[in-house]
Order: C-alpha cells, then sequence, then structure tokens
C-alpha cells in the first residue's frame, strides 16, 4: 500500500488530500481492491467501475451524517475501505471477517444493508422523508447500478419520488451491464441517453469552455447552458418527467468532473439524478475484456487472471443448461427464462441454441414468474431459472398468478441451500419453508445429477406448477444419460437399510451426510437406513408411514430452515399418524446465516456427523 491511502482511515481524510493526491488514491484503491479479490475472491469487475465515483462521493457528501444507499454491494467495496475498514479489508468474505455487502451493525456508515438489487431509491426516500419530517438538513443519497432501474421497486420508487420529499440524489451507475449485459427498453433508453453523437458534441464544447473560464461562480451558469443544450438534442427524459433534475452522462473516471457534479447536486433543492458512465473491470485488462466472467470471481492468480484450481466436474448449473438443451430438442414447447443470470443459471448454451425461446427479463423475478404464467396459460412449458434467495419476491406470484390457476410453470432454484462467502442475503435457505403451504405445488430436490435431468424432465411431462431446487457447485459425478427420465411422483428411494432402529431421510446435498450419521451410528451398534426423499411435497406418505412404524427414530436432513421445510413437513405426517414416532429434524437454525465457508458454518451450526449422531444418542437414551 503506498503513501496516500496511508493517510486515509475516514471520509474526513479524503476531504484534505489535493486533486492530484485524489487520484493517486483512486489507482491505489484499485490495486488494493484487485490484489485482495485474488486471495479471498468476490465481486470485482463493478468495484473497478466505482472507484473515482466513491471518492468524488466522500469528497463532497459526508456519511454517516449524511445517508448514502449502496443498491446490492457489488459496487461499495472502495467505500468500505475509505470508511474505517482498511485495515480489515484483507478478511473480507472470510468467517469472522467483513461482509460483501453493506451492512447496517457493520458500520455506522453502511445506511442500509443491501444484497439484493433495486431497493436503494426506495430506501433513501424513506430516509429523506424521515429527514424532512423531524425539519434537519443531511443529503440523502442513493446509488445504484443501471440494471437495478428496470426492477420493479426502482420502477415504483421513482413513481412515488417527486410528490415524497423535495430533496434527494440519485447516482445511475451505468456500466451497461447488471451480471448479464442490461436487457429491455429501459437499458436502451439509457443507452440513446450516453449514445447521443449531437448532445454530447455540444456538451463536450460547453464544458470545454467552462473549463476554459474555470467553473467558480459560473458553475451554475454553465449547468443553465448544459439544460438548454439538453433540451434541444435529447427527447422528453423521462427523469425529468417524473419530478427530477437529470444531469449527465457524466464521464465516471474524470474525478474533477464527477466533484463538480455532486458539489452541483449537494446544493439543488429539488430531487436530482446524476447519470454516470462507468467502465466495468476499470483497470484490469481482463475484467474489463470480460466483465460478466468477472462480476464475481473466485481467488485468481493476478498476473495471468486464471482463477485457482477448479474441477473439471459439471456443476448442478451446467447440468441443467445441458438438460434444457436436450428436453427442448424433443419438445418445442420448452422455453427458458432468466433475470439477468443467463451464465450463472446454466442457460447461455440454450439462449444460443434456442434464440427465439429463450427470455432474459433483467433483474425482475416477479416479472418472470407472471411472464412463464401468461406463456403456460397458451400452451408452453416456461422453465424459470433463478438463484434461490432472488426467487423470494417471486413467492406471491407463484401463489397468485401460477399455482391458484394450476399452471405448469417449472420453477428451477439454482444455489439452494447455503452458498456461503455471500452471506445471508444470498444463502438459499428459505424456499422450502415458503412455497411448501402452496397448494398444487410439487416441490423436489435431486440427489444427484441425473436426478436433475430426470426431474426437469418429469416436471414436464406432469404438467403442473414445480419447484426443482439444487445447490451451487458439482454434485456427486454421477453420469448424465443421453436422455432424462421420468420420476414416480411423489415416491422416495431407500439406499440403504432394513428395519433399522434410525432411518435418516435426506435431501439432495444432505445425503452425504446423512450415509456419515449412519455409519456412525452403526459403528455405536445402532442399526440405520438412509432414504433419498426427492420430494418434498407431495412427501412418500406411504413409506414414511412404514419407517415410522418401524424405528424409534426418523432423522431429517436439509439445506434448508429446520423450521417450516422438510422437516416439518415429514413431523406433521408423523403426528397425523398418531405412532408417536419421534422426529429430529436437522437444518439452519431460526436465525440469519452469516457468511463464511459452507463446512465451517455447518461445523459451526452443528450440522457434522458427529453432533448429530450425539443428539440422536441422546434421543435413543430418553426414550
Amino acid at each position: 500500500m503506498s503513501n496516500v491511502l496511508d493517510k486515509v482511515d475516514l471520509p474526513t481524510d479524503v476531504k484534505k488530500l489535493s486533486a492530484e493526491d485524489l487520484g493517486l488514491m483512486a489507482e491505489e484503491l484499485r490495486d488494493l481492491i484487485i490484489e485482495t479479490i485474488s486471495k479471498t475472491g468476490g465481486h470485482l469487475a463493478a468495484n473497478l467501475g466505482t472507484v473515482e465515483l466513491t471518492v468524488a462521493l466522500l469528497r463532497i457528501f459526508s456519511p454517516p451524517t449524511d445517508k448514502i444507499v449502496w443498491d446490492v454491494g457489488h459496487q461499495a467495496y472502495s467505500y468500505k475501505i475509505l470508511t474505517g475498514r482498511k485495515e480489515r479489508f484483507g478478511t473480507l468474505r472470510q468467517a469472522g471477517g467483513i461482509s460483501g455487502f453493506l451492512r447496517r451493525e457493520e458500520s455506522p456508515y453502511d445506511a442500509f444493508g443491501a444484497g439484493h438489487s433495486g431497493t436503494a431509491i426506495s430506501a433513501a426516500l424513506g430516509m429523506a422523508a424521515a429527514r424532512d419530517r423531524r425539519g434537519s438538513d443531511e443529503h440523502v443519497v442513493a446509488v445504484l447500478g443501471d440494471g437495478s432501474l428496470g426492477n420493479g421497486i426502482s420502477l415504483e420508487a421513482l413513481n412515488n419520488l417527486a410528490t415524497t420529499t423535495k430533496r434527494l440524489v440519485v447516482v445511475l451507475n451505468d456500466n451497461e451491464m447488471s451480471i448479464s449485459a442490461n436487457v429491455g427498453a429501459v437499458a436502451r433508453y439509457l443507452g440513446g441517453l450516453l449514445a447521443n453523437p449531437r448532445y454530447n458534441r455540444w456538451k463536450t464544447s460547453v464544458e470545454g469552455v467552462a473549463k476554459y473560464l474555470g467553473l467558480g461562480l459560473l458553475r451554475n451558469v454553465y449547468y443553465r447552458i448544459e439544460e438548454l443544450v439538453k433540451s434541444l438534442f435529447l427527447r422528453s427524459i423521462i427523469f425529468e418527467e417524473l419530478g427530477m433534475r437529470y444531469v449527465g452522462p457524466i464521464d465516471g473516471h474524470n474525478l474533477p468532473a464527477l466533484i463538480s457534479a455532486f458539489e452541483i447536486a449537494s446544493n439543488y433543492q429539488k430531487p436530482i439524478l446524476l447519470h454516470v458512465a462507468t467502465q466495468k473491470g476499470k483497470g484490469y485488462s481482463f475484467a474489463e475484456q470480460h466483465p460478466e466472467k468477472w462480476h464475481g470471481t473466485s481467488p485468481f492468480d493476478v498476473r495471468s487472471g486464471k482463477t485457482m484450481s477448479k474441477s473439471g466436474a459439471l456443476t448442478y448449473s451446467q447440468v441443467f443448461g445441458k438438460a434444457m438443451e436436450q428436453i427442448a430438442g424433443d419438445d418445442a414447447r420448452l422455453v427458458g427464462i432468466t433475470a439477468a443470470m443467463a451464465a450463472g443459471t446454466g442457460l447461455s448454451g440454450f439462449a444460443e441454441r434456442f434464440p427465439e425461446r429463450f427470455f432474459d427479463v433483467g433483474i425482475s423475478e416477479e416479472h418472470a414468474v407472471v411472464f412463464a404464467a401468461g406463456l403456460a396459460s397458451e400452451g408452453l412449458v416456461p422453465v424459470v431459472a433463478l438463484y434461490s434467495t432472488f426467487a423470494q419476491r417471486a413467492v406471491d406470484c407463484v401463489i397468485h398468478d401460477v399455482c391458484l390457476q394450476n399452471l405448469p410453470v417449472i420453477l428451477c432454484l439454482d444455489r439452494a441451500g447455503i452458498v456461503g462467502d455471500d452471506g445471508p442475503t444470498h444463502h438459499g435457505i428459505f424456499d422450502m419453508a415458503l412455497f411448501r403451504p402452496i397448494p398444487n405445488l410439487i416441490i423436489m430436490q435431486p440427489a444427484n445429477e441425473r436426478e436433475l435431468g430426470d426431474m426437469l424432465q418429469s416436471a414436464v411431462s406432469w404438467g403442473r406448477p414445480a419447484v426443482i431446487r439444487y445447490p451451487r457447485g458439482i454434485g456427486p459425478g454421477v453420469d448424465v444419460p443421453e436422455e432424462c427420465g421420468i420420476l414416480e411422483l411423489g415416491k422416495a428411494a431407500v439406499l440403504t437399510g432394513e428395519k433399522p432402529d434410525v432411518w435418516v431421510w435426506a435431501l439432495g446435498d444432505m445425503i452425504s451426510l446423512a450415509r456419515q450419521v449412519s455409519d456412525l451410528l452403526e459403528g455405536r451398534g445402532v442399526k440405520c437406513g438412509v432414504v433419498n426423499a426427492r420430494f418434498i411435497k407431495p412427501l412418500d406418505s406411504d413409506l414414511l408411514r412404514k419407517h415410522a412404524g418401524e424405528a424409534s427414530v426418523i432423522v431429517t436432513l436439509e439445506n434448508g430452515m429446520r423450521d417450516g421445510g422438510f422437516g416439518s413437513a415429514v413431523e406433521e405426517e408423523i403426528v397425523a399418524t398418531g405412532l408417536g414416532t419421534r422426529v429430529l429434524r436437522e437444518g439452519w437454525p431460526d436465525k440469519f446465516v452469516q457468511h463464511g465457508k459452507p463446512e465451517s458454518l455447518m461445523k459451526q451450526y452443528g450440522l457434522t456427523g458427529e453432533a448429530i449422531v450425539n443428539r440422536v444418542t441422546e434421543v435413543l437414551s430418553s426414550q
């Protein structure tokens, strides 16, 4: 770490630096971010794009008195470093270290927690309304990515903004990407603002004159001229129609221009939007060339850009994508939908092979599900691929628009269960508890790659609403056949055991742990059997009742919330039998699980073979 950044610990230090030192510090910030993420992994490309933007924000605004609200945390690493967390930055996303996202409990500078996209304007608007109510004068700034602007929450907030407060700053960081390239009319509209040649030529000329004269007292005159130029060359700007002053586009890597714009915004007495153009991956050539690949990365070699050793095995996401292509080749009704996550969900190959049957709706999960329902109502079979944590936003749509009408929409939930370093905003542990009470809905989880393909083919053939959940990363390595099979609805599979003292009913990625539990119990002289449950809903009631009549204890294992999910379903079924068989539910507790490696989190929360066996032994000894 070189000299300038050594002098800076808090935003007040940023205000003391010379203009030259600000530029040097920006480069040092980039170096620190690249070096750190090469060791810890993290969100690289977007954070490299917001270095100058962050420096300029902290030059003009004064958090924590002023409230700076970031949309998600993919942009906020520089902000963390410059708000008292520089010395701890090396612990990023590590167990016990700082979070990769914004967290109120981590720092008073984190005005609002953020992990999912689209919340910044709504939260900032609430803060501004609270400020107005108490009569204070602090600034409130919302910083959002351009992909967030197509999100329903953002659009609802913009609709409400002008009637709620007279003073709010919105910074739109436009890098033309969310995770995948931005799609839709909003993205095209912003691109038009960035690219209008006549406007940008005149704007550049006016800026040149202003620079020659020196802004000083003429700054407000300059912005009036800029507004006149804008009105002459750009069609009606939607932000101004919604009651906001629009300023931009501003070069997001030009510190003097950013500082000047933020200074104007800080003195403006109406809602104002600053449209800032940045480059995702700025300053690291590999990330500049392939920003989607470098959105989130595992540890890597800085010189070569190569990520650390990865298994050659297919991930569940890749297996899902291949199964989609395979089934779509035989069934013209199948269509794929994702919400700005084509690569992450494994659908890139499907999109290339069947472009007319692939829809990327942007960061709009609710729309994705209702759109799918519309497709299904006209005879198509839509498959909506989302990360489990993001599907939470679409729960009402699954109830009201899919299941109430019993439409054959298939929801494929990637990253189901604990995902590790991204922490509580990204763990996919709530889906079973959220979706299980919904009538007409089938919910299942594969034990291996082959079962994932079979479940997808089965869901297509059943013609009913269905959820398939599967974890991040690779499976056990089972070969996937050329053709997917069809499962018997609601039927589990016994893997080991015959009339044991303990049955372990496990889901998907927890089956390996179930086998460990079984082996350890057998070593203690307790007969144990293992079941691949496959279905959360409907349960294999016949087999479960049979096992309840045989065993003293039934253990359930799930990579989801212990309350309300699979284990709760099993316990409800067994209570209904009246047999009195004890159920030991094993899963994640009624807490927000923090970030850390999955193995260490499982150890921390007692989800290890030894810990579970000790609990089973206690139950057996108490009977």
